[in-house]
């Protein structure tokens, strides 16, 4: 999924339609907005939902790469509990994963459940 909808981040994503126009490397995220601290050298963001079905793959899925990559952290934040936060990042539906670089810059974006080589492709930009 992140190598579909990551180079325009202007256009609209193939998968569903939507224009994403919080651009990667514009927006930062520190660890008072994230409640956590962020990984040495990434850090996987994922907003989830109670009710959501695809988040409980994805927290796994994202658990597994950060445990295998030194460095990654894996942060899980509840969407309905973040509401300004999701609105001001115009994430609209979960899960959606920001793959952060180790200032809290996002550096990709996607919507979905990704696939685990997806997810490792997509640290390669961050770190």
């Amino acid at each position: 999924m992140f190598p579909v909808c990551r180079a325009l981040h202007l256009a609209k994503c193939p998968r569903n339609g939507r224009r994403n126009t919080v651009r990667a490397g514009w927006v930062a995220l520190s660890e008072r907005e994230l409640g956590t601290a962020l990984g040495e050298r990434a850090t996987l963001v994922q907003f989830s939902s109670a009710f959501c079905q695809p988040c409980r793959a994805t927290r796994r899925v994202l658990a597994e790469v950060a445990a295998m990559v030194p460095g990654v952290g894996h942060i899980e934040i509840d969407a309905e509990d973040h509401l300004e936060l999701m609105r001001q990042l115009e994430i609209d539906r979960t899960p959606t994963v920001l793959v952060l670089d180790a200032g809290g810059r996002v550096v990709r974006r996607a919507s979905g459940q990704p696939r685990k080589a997806d997810v490792i492709a997509a640290l390669g930009a961050a770190v």
